[in-house]
């Protein structure tokens, strides 16, 4: 699933590069958490971070008990052992997906440089898989290309799962507006399964999004892609059924436009999670540019047929504060993850263009909680910078919600609600009530939540 760039990479994080070596467990198990790059038990954090480089580069901030820790570690392409070079405009680190592609018990972290040329490719792009050990992540192994052209921009989305249920974590990257899938075995020597093209007519692939969704034991792909027609420009997400072979299923509308001047990259980027327990993971898809940039929520739900029945959410749903207005971009970041701790699992909605008080762009979020009947505006909580408890001042241009995540950081079976905003980027813990403002802290802004992978 896409995870954009950091752009306030103002804050400088405790640590420097560390000394790695590449020692496998003497008993090797496949890592606990995608994301425990050092195996010590933790999850850990990836961030893109532009700072003293041309082609950018991944900030890791390990995790510890109380969550992020002070420990850190930066890699870029100039990094021992990562292939290529740190060359201006690669973009190394824009997308990220996390696994333990070679089951020894280090989480591994896919790493996308859409912007990589490639002899004589302008902007071809580059994946490379950086491995994990006992210190962090240790050099690199590159994906290889398949859309060798200039402007294909490999890497401009990543995801990771079991798509054909053999026991081995895959990988999909989307590049040229396909979406191929590489089979495991990937490990320091290569990728040594075969690639399947997933590419249907008047469709561009611009995200995709791993779970399960029919409960059947293997992971599912959703595309999320834009068509163009003469008379229609529009974006839809295209569920594609895991199995020994990849099989082409539903689609549904996202929004549309009459003509085809309108923008690509249109359909936003989503989450799968089971919010009505049924044991069938739900698919939502935030489409910020929605009717002007009010912005929507799909969600479609799970079934062991597949996607089945959808719903739209709105800043005008019932039980949602506020009025869907042009330019909110509700939905433009999602996450989901069990606040409560009910076993449903919960959205968080950013809208970070909200005008608050007359405010421009001071930003806003949402927490919509899951119940047996699925995401409604029942119950949900709403936040912004003059919501009692929350640190700072009121400001336009502050984009509260820009990045939104939910993650269980002092694994108490809560997840906690982070939150990106210039004024400052906060932690605001989950209890059996929901998200609470009693115990708020700062945190070390998009840097580090953006680095924390769905």
């Amino acid at each position: 699933m896409r995870t954009t760039l950091a752009t306030a990479v103002a804050a400088t994080l405790t640590g420097g590069l560390l000394t790695l070596a590449g020692t496998t467990p003497a008993s090797a198990a496949a890592a606990k958490y995608a994301d425990d790059f050092n195996g010590d038990g933790y999850r850990d954090y990836a961030a893109a971070w532009n700072a003293d480089t041309k082609g950018g580069g991944v900030l890791i901030t390990f995790g510890t008990a109380a969550g992020p820790g002070t420990k850190t570690q930066f890699i870029s392409q100039s990094s021992s052992g990562v292939p290529g070079a740190d060359e201006t405009d690669d973009g190394f680190g824009t997308d990220r997906a996390a696994a333990d592609f070679n089951a020894d018990g280090y989480a591994d972290l896919a790493v996308s440089a859409p912007g990589e040329n490639v002899d004589g490719r302008t902007d071809q792009g580059a994946v490379t898989v950086l491995w994990g050990s006992a210190s962090g992540l240790s050099g690199g192994t590159a994906v290889p290309a398949k859309a060798k052209t200039s402007y294909a921009r490999m890497g401009s989305d990543l995801a990771v799962g079991d798509f054909n249920g053999d026991g081995k974590k895959d990988l999909a990257v989307v590049a040229y507006g396909k979406t191929y899938v590489y089979r495991g075995v990937i490990n320091r020597t290569g990728v040594h399964g075969t690639v399947s093209t997933l590419d249907k007519t008047s469709f561009s692939s611009t995200a995709v999004i791993a779970g399960s969704v029919n409960g059947d034991g293997k992971t599912d792909l959703v595309l999320i892609g834009d068509g163009v027609t003469p008379e229609e420009i529009w974006s839809e997400a295209w569920f594609v059924k895991g199995g020994t072979t990849l099989s082409s299923g539903k689609t549904l509308r996202l929004e549309s436009q009459s003509g085809n001047g309108g923008s690509t990259d249109r359909g936003g980027d989503g989450v799968i999670a089971d919010f009505d327990k049924d044991g069938y993971g739900d698919i939502a898809i935030g489409t910020s540019l929605y009717g002007g940039y009010k912005g929507r929520v799909s969600v479609w739900y799970g079934a062991r047929s597949g996607p089945s029945t959808s719903a739209r959410i709105t800043q005008n749903t019932s039980g949602i504060a506020n009025t869907a207005e042009a330019y909110d971009y509700f939905g433009d970041s999602v996450s989901a993850g069990d606040v409560n701790g009910d076993g449903y699992k919960d959205l968080a909605v950013g809208a970070y263009g909200e005008t608050v008080n007359g405010k421009e762009y001071a930003g806003i979020v949402h927490v919509l909680y899951g119940r047996a009947s699925g995401l409604t505006g029942t119950g949900s909580q709403t936040f912004a910078r003059n919501s009692a408890g929350i640190p700072g001042a009121l400001e336009a241009d502050d984009y509260f919600g820009a990045t939104v995540r939910l993650r269980d950081t002092d694994r108490d079976g809560k997840a906690d609600l982070f939150v990106t905003g210039t004024v400052g980027s906060l932690r605001l813990p989950g209890t059996v009530k929901g998200v609470t403002t009693t115990g708020v802290t700062s945190v070390q802004g998009d840097g580090l939540i953006s680095g924390m992978l769905q």
